[in-house]
């Protein structure tokens, strides 16, 4: 099987302030941390050469995976500064991965995609790039691809768009031309720039994989709460109030938790605590969040 790129690199806005806290591979899903789940599931399909790119908070992903043997793994890093966007991130690591054609896996993916038919179909078309996609259930809340009747992308969608559209799930096999003229070590915002003049210049390059595929979200802390809930439920472990506790938390006699993520060291003191993100306070704080004590707080879904 050909290596994958795994992109652990960005900052995971939506997700703060979660990602204060971690890199957002590296948050605890249903008692795993989220790329250690990634890595098994790609060494369990024959997929075991990993490079990972690195930015944000980079010591929380490379303590728990380290040379990725316990895992099944290969893994290099490939380091970024600054950050350097879903483009510049495949060219940057090109070195690394040295490969031909190679995975695209976002570090945010979990799924039971069939990566082996992904990769057949690449190599049938003859793609530059091959996306993995479902059909876009939810248009209001994700934006979409567009296939055309050849199976090629022909374009995308915002968020909202009344257009039948289909989800990329965070899966794509690339072949390492795709990004080998940008110049190293320079940000690109996003292949979303990319892709459509490949379009234009190549028609077809871009290619449409359109599977039956599960897809669990943790793209905001209320989707990343709602994904632990059901897996740790699946996998027979399910969360005592419907809540998650990282690492060294303390919960006094009295408090009650119900439907919060409660994020590494922090001491959560007597009372109810419902429908929160709760960290302990360690520096600024986001605008959404207020101070109760020693602890940062934040309504879960905004």
């Amino acid at each position: 099987m050909i290596p994958a790129l795994v992109l652990t690199a960005g900052l995971a806005t939506r997700l703060r302030p979660l990602s204060r806290v971690r890199a957002k591979a590296a948050l605890p899903v249903a008692g795993q941390p989220l790329v250690h789940r990634i890595i098994r599931w790609l060494a369990a399909a024959g997929v075991r050469d990993l490079v990972l790119n690195l930015h944000h908070l980079p010591h929380t992903i490379t303590a728990t995976v380290g040379d990725g043997a316990s895992l099944g793994a290969r893994i290099r890093y490939s380091w970024e500064m600054p950050v350097l966007g879903s483009a510049g991130g495949p060219r940057h690591g090109l070195p690394l991965i040295d490969a031909a054609r190679f995975l695209i896996v976002n570090g945010d993916t979990l799924t039971n995609l069939d990566l082996a038919s992904v990769v057949d179909t690449h190599q049938r078309a003859g793609a530059l790039v091959t996306m993995a996609l479902v059909p876009n259930t939810e248009p209001h809340k994700y934006g979409g691809v567009l296939v055309n009747g050849e199976g090629s992308v022909a374009g995308f969608t915002r968020k909202g768009s009344a257009a039948p559209s289909f989800h990329f799930i965070g899966v794509q096999v690339a072949e390492a031309e795709t990004f080998a003229s940008l110049p190293d070590n320079t940000p690109h915002e996003s292949v979303g720039a990319l892709y459509p003049l490949l379009m234009r210049e190549r028609p077809g390059a871009i290619r449409a994989h359109i599977a039956e595929a599960e897809f669990l979200d943790i793209g905001t802390p209320a989707d990343y709460l709602d994904t632990c809930i059901r897996l740790a439920a699946r996998e027979g472990h399910p969360l005592p109030d419907n809540s998650v506790l990282w690492d060294d938390v303390v919960v006094e006699p009295g408090a009650r938790l119900t439907r919060c993520v409660v994020t590494d060291g922090a001491h959560v003191p007597a009372g109810e605590w419902s429908d929160l993100t709760i960290r302990r306070l360690d520096g600024d704080m986001e605008p959404f969040e207020e101070r109760r004590g020693e602890l940062a707080v934040a309504p879960l879904a905004r």
